[in-house]
């Protein structure tokens, strides 16, 4: 019989110290002659993030053997693309509120915001550069652009009231999953696995970045602004259209698509409670989680193709545990 899969905490503690060499990595890699650069850049990285894909490359060099120093620089680069995509997405956004937080661009402006970002964007490449491994480069141009990309779809497609779910899951995929993919697929990289496991190493990442986002657009019809750290109905005053709300687009009677078109449309957030009723009526929610538990299976069943280990069995755990996940 095998051992029971460890709980987060657990599987947390399996890469405690390799984390503490990623901090260390970050703190030094934050420098910079600008001392606004720096300030910014801390601001938004010490906000208590959950720091889930580092986190997914470190459980997943484990997973595969590999213990070489390089995990850590990687670990960092993830971290300030993703941070990067953090400042860029609230200066867009137009947002006020993160991870309890007032957000950067709230703080600083929207300009120490773009160019902070920016910052990081070209410190991750220096760093990677630094790996002298062009695989590695490969990998992290071609996710920075995918990233870029979903973001620009995204953008198009704000106050869409038509836009589809495959069309969603394209975004998300992109904007959202292609980091989580890039963070895995470095780690077989690293390890030198075979082009077998590292597809299954994507094939995971890809799977739990798109569970990931997927609970995120449902939480925001679910949590309060508190527990959220968010502002509940961001994506309703952007124009998104999310999971449930598309659900809730398909399944709604003319009068309630009709208000659902119109609030995206507009972006209000004045009838807020009213999508919500929608959003329940329709049963919107337990469609979203089930189409998220269906991403997270795909991602648990990717790991067959890895070794059996106390990491292997971590990740199985992150994918599960995602699914409970209330903020």
């Amino acid at each position: 019989m095998s051992a029971p899969a460890p709980s987060t905490s657990a599987a947390l503690a399996l890469i405690a110290d390799d984390m503490r060499e990623v901090d260390k990595v970050i703190a030094a890699r934050l420098g910079s002659s600008v001392a606004l650069v720096g300030e910014v850049a801390r601001y938004i990285i010490q906000a208590g993030g959950k720091r889930l894909r580092p986190t997914l490359l470190l459980l997943m060099s484990g997973a595969l053997g590999h213990r070489d120093a390089r995990r850590f620089n990687l670990a960092a680069v993830v971290e300030f693309i993703h941070t990067a995509t953090l400042l860029h997405d609230d200066v867009v956004d137009g947002s006020t509120l993160r991870r309890g937080h007032a957000t950067a661009n709230e703080n600083f402006g929207n300009p120490a915001s773009v160019l902070v970002g920016d910052f990081l964007y070209s410190r991750a490449f220096q760093m990677m550069v630094q790996t002298g491994d062009m695989r590695v480069m490969e990998i992290l141009a071609d996710a920075t652009n995918v990233i870029a990309e979903g973001e620009v779809q995204q953008l198009v497609n704000t106050h869409d009231a038509s836009l589809t779910e495959a069309g969603y899951l394209e975004v998300i995929r992109s904007k959202t999953a292609k980091l989580f993919e890039a963070s895995a697929r470095l780690a077989a990289v690293l390890a030198g696995s075979n082009a077998l496991v590292e597809q299954a190493c994507a094939d995971y990442g890809q799977a739990l970045g798109t569970a990931f986002q997927v609970i995120d657009d449902a939480l925001d019809y679910e949590g309060d602004a508190h527990e959220m750290g968010k502002n509940i109905g961001d994506d309703l005053r952007e124009g998104k259209m999310t999971l449930p709300l598309i659900i809730a687009m398909q399944r709604g009677d003319e009068g309630q698509r009709a208000l659902l078109r119109r609030v995206i449309e507009t972006g209000s957030t004045d009838e807020l409670a009213a999508v919500a009723g929608v959003v329940r009526a329709t049963d919107a929610m337990s469609a979203t989680r089930a189409a998220a538990q269906a991403q997270a299976q795909l991602a648990m069943q990717a790991l067959s193709a890895l070794p059996a280990n106390f990491y292997t069995r971590a990740l199985l755990q992150l994918a599960a545990q995602l699914l409970e996940r209330r903020v």
